[in-house]
């Protein structure tokens, strides 16, 4: 977190005084973060949205709302609709559940957490 010292000051008026204004003070922070979120910044592609309908209608939707919204071209819409009739949705993977993510993180913080233990 960043905070500017007038913004500090304004925020935090005592402890700023005994932190900006004390003599041969010496002070430690030590803050303990939250995991990483493996997820931050991720944007999903079209067949991870694919992955997670439950048939080849829903997946043909998704595709036409992509195409409409500007977030895939006509031609890979295009080239996904001849992919999903042709070889059907397993093509593009296993099905995501819904709660698919929240999975893979707990996965993520948890190796995270046993190589901090092993450290």
């Amino acid at each position: 977190m960043k905070i500017s010292i007038d913004e500090f000051k304004k925020k935090y008026p005592n402890l700023a005084r005994e932190i900006l204004d004390g003599e041969g003070l010496s002070i430690k922070i030590s803050i303990d973060d939250k995991p990483p979120d493996p997820w931050r910044g991720y944007l999903p592609k079209p067949t991870d949205y694919i992955r997670r309908c439950k048939n080849i209608e829903e997946a043909l939707e998704v595709i036409d709302y992509l195409e409409k919204r500007g977030e895939i071209t006509r031609e890979a819409a295009n080239e996904y609709r001849r992919l999903l009739n042709e070889f059907g949705l397993e093509y593009f993977g296993p099905r995501k559940e819904d709660d698919y993510y929240y999975k893979k993180a707990y996965e993520y913080w948890r190796k995270l957490t046993r190589k901090k233990k092993n450290h």
